[in-house]
């Protein structure tokens, strides 16, 4: 009984030990989206009449920044030298690539949108 217990275990180690393995890169995908650049406290209605300016602050203040696409808000996770294109591009329309995951983008790259 115990030997059959033993195996029992082994095998729903190995089971999960191939489902987390398996599961680790589906949560991310690969994404171009574009849209506005705003800021994740105030999304797509600014607190101000500049939307730009609101946007660095409320970023100053400790916010992200965000991409509005239509009715949807990404929250944008950018090192300091895309933070800083982010910046320049507040309140304009803007491309950014990056790695998805829910509302979330990791971004890779920004650019001023054509």
């Amino acid at each position: 009984m115990q030997m059959r217990q033993m195996k029992f275990r082994a095998g729903m180690l190995a089971a999960a030990a191939a489902f987390a393995l398996g599961t680790v890169g589906l949560g991310a995908s690969s994404a171009t989206l574009t849209g506005t650049v705003s800021d994740s406290m105030c999304g797509a209605k600014h607190m101000m009449k500049d939307g730009a300016a609101c946007a660095r602050a409320c970023v100053n203040k400790g916010a992200d920044y965000a991409l509005v696409v239509k009715d949807k808000v990404y929250t944008l996770k950018a090192d300091d030298a895309l933070k800083a294109e982010l910046a320049k591009l507040a309140g304009k329309s803007a491309t950014v690539a990056g790695d998805e995951d829910g509302t979330t983008i990791t971004v890779s790259s920004v650019i001023a949108a054509k």
